[in-house]
């Protein structure tokens, strides 16, 4: 058979000639042990390289030893939202240096962060680690909790702000126990306030946490809700108090089961103890103690010696300035031991609900206390006469004056300390000026609660005793008075206020009061309470507020004719500043509101 052999045809197909380097299919030299990727020089190990080489047209095959290090192949995936960088430019979206952990938090945070410029992290959701930092710390303890589980960055940064916080507020439901509040004050380190509203029992185990938790706490307070006991005894307390040397302040609700308490403390400066009952033992030991409260429960079976207790304060918290104590069992006993005391640096005395407290105590309270800038007597038993004696003795310090539930004082002793009180900024007066025919109405119906009409039933009797025989009327007329409470007094018809710097009136429940015998001269009034009010009293109060403001509008510029015969006012779109006046006139009307 012939065979026809055919030549290849150079025509169609290039090759280079020997020797010569053809640059489209000349590859890159490779070695053993490179774990770099020949096109972009990344590591190989979990990198997928997305860089494509030019080809011509015909490809070399390759050979025996190049398929050691071709590439696995790719697949299609989508590409990343960021372009990738070197390793070493790669930060954690919202990971903190360590050496800046134990930095506290403070609005200032910015500055004591480096975040990265763009969270590379999607589960970040592409956040600026400060403006993750500005939204978490805004959470409340709930939900930062809840964030911290959505990814380690987020985790990072709510870790981050648990250990900076300096103080905390937090509500245990009934159902918490107390692993939750210790696991929630085991975040936070450097906390220095803490406040809690209990809605479970609070006991011993409550306080040990707390103690063991936080090491630098100054601040405590413990809120109760209705349903909530506290059982803290007084031994657990002192205990607390003694081993707590930064605690500066100390604010307990529901103590009903102290019993008897020892408090010993050289950093105390304030302390509130409120529901107090049957007492056997009360001893401060706190030498820079500055603030008392206590509040007792009203019951008429406490068996608690106030007078005792008032002996030692002089001896033992010498640097005394604000005292309160509410208590049924206040009596001029109690009076004489505070004059005896002799508190050198007190300036609020606040003595309510003393019954036995009369125009005596009140003598001995303003001789031994000239510098007196607050004295509150409310629902004790004083009348015009201790007024009289209070204006007399206190009329260059004192500012604030609280006399409600003081069914003896009448309108007459109001406006005589109005009058004789000049730096007078607060006054109270609520359930003072009672309507007499409403007494006698409660009293036939013997209610047994503990208030009927807003008034207390242990009251009652005292202003039954000595009843107003008529309505009154109340003019005051005062430069500096900001705050005026006149609310319960239903045996008030009349009132006529010139006080251009007050600010808040308070007209709840007066109930008898006309609206034709209702004179505001007060351009600073902000806040009028009238709820309980007629329709009507309340319609005069806003016409008188709203004509106040009405006036100054009547106030426009004046201006000639061209010819100069007469003077006319000038219309709002003449004047160029009116647009500003008209805005200032608009504020000031919507400063007072009538709260019905």
């Amino acid at each position: 058979m012939h065979r026809q052999h055919h030549r290849p045809h150079h025509q169609s197909i290039a090759t280079p000639p020997i020797g010569v380097a053809d640059p489209a299919h000349m590859k890159r030299a490779k070695r053993r042990g490179n774990y770099n990727c020949g096109r972009c020089g990344l590591p190989k190990k979990g990198h997928s390289c997305n860089i494509s080489t030019t080809s011509s047209s015909t490809t070399a095959t390759p050979s025996a030893d190049d398929s050691i290090f071709t590439h696995s192949p790719t697949f299609p995936t989508p590409p990343p939202p960021v372009p990738r960088h070197p390793p070493f430019h790669l930060r954690r979206a919202l990971s903190f240096d360590d050496d800046n952990e134990s930095l506290p938090a403070s609005d200032d945070e910015e500055d004591l962060i480096d975040p990265p410029e763009i969270a590379s992290d999607s589960r970040s959701g592409g956040l600026p680690a400060s403006c993750l930092w500005e939204v978490l710390k805004r959470l409340p303890p709930p939900a930062l909790l809840a964030a911290a589980k959505v990814c380690k960055g987020w985790r990072d940064c709510s870790r981050r702000i648990w250990r900076g916080a300096e103080e905390l507020k937090l509500r245990v439901p009934a159902k918490a126990q107390v692993w939750f509040v210790g696991s929630v004050l085991q975040k936070c380190t450097g906390l220095v306030r803490l406040s809690l509203t209990m809605e479970s029992d609070v006991d011993a185990t409550m306080l040990a946490c707390i103690a063991f938790s936080c090491p630098n706490l100054q601040a405590m307070e413990i809120h109760t809700s209705d349903k909530a006991i506290n059982r803290i005894t007084g031994d657990e307390l002192g205990r607390f108090v003694a081993e707590k040397r930064c605690l500066s302040s100390l604010k307990i609700e529901g103590c009903s089961n102290l019993g008897s308490f020892t408090l010993s403390s050289s950093s105390l400066s304030t302390l509130w103890l409120s529901d107090l009952y049957c007492l056997s033992k009360m001893v401060f030991n706190c030498p820079n103690l500055k603030e008392l409260s206590l509040d007792f429960a009203r019951q008429e079976n406490d068996s608690t010696d106030l007078t005792t207790m008032v002996n030692s304060l002089g001896r033992t918290c010498p640097k005394l300035e604000n005292v309160h104590i509410a208590s049924i069992r206040l009596s001029h006993a109690v009076v004489l031991a505070f004059t005896a005391a002799n508190l050198r640096c007190l300036r609020m005395l606040s003595l309510i609900l003393g019954l036995e407290i009369t125009d005596a105590s009140v003598a001995a309270i303003a001789s031994s206390y000239p510098d007196l800038q607050l004295l509150d007597l409310s629902g004790s038993s004083i009348s015009d006469g201790g007024i009289g004696m209070i204006c007399n003795e206190l009329p260059e310090t004192l500012s604030r004056l609280l006399l409600a539930l003081c069914p003896n004082i009448t309108s007459s002793g109001i406006q005589f300390a109005a009058a004789q009180l000049p730096l007078l900024e607060l006054m109270d007066c609520g359930m003072t000026i009672c309507d007499p025919n409403s007494e006698d109405v409660n009293e036939e119906k013997g209610s047994s609660s503990d208030y009927s009409d807003g008034k207390p039933n242990y009251l009652q009797k005292s202003s039954n005793s000595k009843p107003h025989l008529m309505y009154q009327k109340l003019i005051i007329k005062h430069a500096r008075l900001k705050k005026l409470s006149l609310w319960g007094c239903s045996g008030l018809d009349a009132l006529y206020l010139n006080c251009p710097a007050l600010n808040d009136l308070n007209l709840t429940s007066c109930t008898n009061l006309h609206p034709e015998r209702l004179l505001l001269q007060c351009p600073s009034l902000e806040s009028v309470h009238a709820s309980g009010c007629k329709e009507t009293l309340v319609g005069a109060i806003q016409s008188q507020v709203r004509n106040d403001f009405a006036a100054l509008d009547d106030h426009f510029p004046c201006k000639r004719l061209a010819d100069g015969s007469k003077r006319v006012r000038v219309p709002n779109f003449v004047d160029p500043q009116t647009p500003d006046i008209e805005k200032r006139r608009k504020v000031q009307r919507l400063q007072c509101m009538v709260h019905v």
